[in-house]
C-alpha cells in the first residue's frame, strides 16, 4: 500500500469528508477521490459506504484504520531516524596516545551526548603533529598539551610530570641512570634531562619513544626509568620519590578554522566542565 494513500485515508478518518480531507492534504477533491478509488482497487474491497447523505468507513475501512495509523507512524519514525544522518560528516579528532586511556573516552562521551549520530575518527599522534594537521585542515579538533603561558584552546585538565619505574627497580644500582623518554619535543623529555644535568646525575638515553605505550613497556620491563605525565601512568608502574620535580602542564582541546557542527558553544562548555582526575 502506498504510504501517501494511507495518509490521505487517515485525513478522511480525521475530517469525515472527502472535501475537507482534500483541503487538509492540499489536493483537489477529484484527485483525492481518484486516490481513494485506487487504494480500494489495490485492496479489492470497498473502504467507504453511504450513510444517508454522508460517506462513512465500511467495516473494511474501520479494520484498515488502525493498521494505517501504525504504518504511517512507523514510516514517520523511520524518516525521522534516517534524516538525522542527512549532511552528516565525521568529526576528525586528534589525541596523543598517552591521553587515550583517561582523557579521550571522557571527551568522546560528551561529543556522543551532544550528537548521538556523529561518527568520530580518532588520530593518535604527538601534539606537534596534531597541530600541523589541524592547520592543514586535516583535523576538526585535537587534544593537546598547551604551551606555558599560552591561552589557546579549551581547558580540559592539568597534569604534572612524574618519574616512573618498575616497582622493583633500584635507583642506586644502575649507573649511569638508564632513561626511556618520550620524543625530544616532549616537555617532560627536556625537563628530565635538564633536572638530571643540574643535579649532576649521570644518565644514559636508553630509548627515545614516539608512543607512551612503548615508553611504558620499556620501563615496565625494568630496563629504565621514565618521565611522563601522571595521567598517563598505569597501575603496574611505580612513581618515584626523591627525584627532581618535573613541570605541570595544561591539556586543552583546540579546534580548526572551520568549526565542526558538533563543537558548538554548549558542547565546548560541557567539555570544560569535565573536571578530569586520575589516580595512578
Amino acid at each position: 500500500m502506498d504510504i501517501d494513500a494511507l495518509r490521505s485515508f487517515l485525513a478522511f478518518v480525521e475530517t469525515g469528508s472527502f472535501t475537507r480531507a482534500a483541503k487538509r492534504i492540499n489536493r483537489t477533491q477529484s484527485a483525492f477521490s481518484a486516490q481513494m478509488r485506487k487504494l480500494e482497487e489495490e485492496l479489492s474491497i470497498n473502504l467507504f459506504e453511504k450513510d444517508g447523505r454522508n460517506l462513512v468507513l465500511s467495516e473494511a475501512g474501520l479494520a484498515l484504520r488502525s493498521h494505517a495509523e501504525q504504518l504511517v507512524s512507523l514510516h514517520n519514525e523511520a524518516l525521522k531516524q534516517v534524516k538525522r544522518y542527512e549532511n552528516k560528516r565525521p568529526l576528525r579528532l586528534g589525541c596523543p596516545e598517552d591521553y587515550n586511556d583517561n582523557i579521550l573516552p571522557n571527551v568522546i562521551r560528551v561529543l556522543q551526548q551532544a550528537e548521538p549520530t556523529c561518527s568520530i575518527h580518532v588520530f593518535s599522534e604527538p601534539s606537534s603533529s596534531l597541530r600541523e594537521k589541524l592547520d592543514e585542515g586535516k583535523l576538526d579538533a585535537a587534544i593537546v598539551t598547551r604551551a606555558p603561558g599560552s591561552e589557546e584552546g579549551y581547558w580540559l585538565t592539568s597534569d604534572k610530570g612524574v618519574w616512573i619505574s618498575h616497582p622493583d627497580f633500584k635507583l642506586g644500582e644502575s649507573q649511569p641512570l638508564p632513561l626511556a623518554l618520550f620524543q625530544a619535543d616532549c616537555k617532560y623529555h627536556a625537563a628530565a634531562i635538564d633536572c638530571l644535568t643540574k643535579r649532576g646525575t649521570p644518565y644514559q638515553m636508553l630509548a627515545c619513544c614516539n608512543t607512551a605505550s612503548a615508553q611504558r613497556a620499556i620501563v615496565r620491563s625494568g630496563l629504565a626509568v621514565g618521565a611522563m605525565g601522571s595521567i598517563s601512568v598505569t597501575r603496574d608502574l611505580k612513581i618515584l620519590d626523591n627525584m627532581p620535580p618535573l613541570p605541570a602542564v595544561d591539556i586543552v582541546l583546540i579546534t580548526g578554522t572551520e568549526p565542526h557542527p558538533v563543537l558548538d558553544k554548549e558542547c565546548l562548555a560541557k567539555l570544560q566542565q569535565l573536571k578530569l582526575t586520575h589516580d595512578a
